[in-house]
């Protein structure tokens, strides 16, 4: 199973950026993820934003390895490859 390592700052306008380094035994991958406010507001704003980018790369490893994740992007790019991505996100997060 492959773990997962986010590192996260929120820059001047409000939007956040993230550096993910995802390891599996002595190999890793690392990206960085963009993440808008309001994408962060319509999407998941009741939850951390940390847990939201955990289920999102937790999505992608389920359906690609690794290094086929690409290494910069913003979050809502997902959807565009795996149209399904944001009604399994909503399901995922919940509490």
């Amino acid at each position: 199973m492959a773990e997962i390592l986010i590192e996260w700052d929120q820059d001047y306008t409000g939007d956040m950026s993230f550096k993910v380094t995802v390891s599996e035994g002595e190999s890793k991958t690392t990206h960085f993820v963009t993440l808008t406010r309001g994408h962060y507001d319509r999407l998941a704003s009741h939850i951390d934003p940390e847990k939201l980018i955990r289920k999102s790369f937790e999505f992608l490893l389920e359906r690609e390895p690794k290094e086929s994740i690409m290494e910069q992007f913003e979050l809502t790019d997902i959807a565009r490859y795996f149209p399904s991505y944001e009604k399994e996100i909503r399901w995922r997060i919940r509490d």
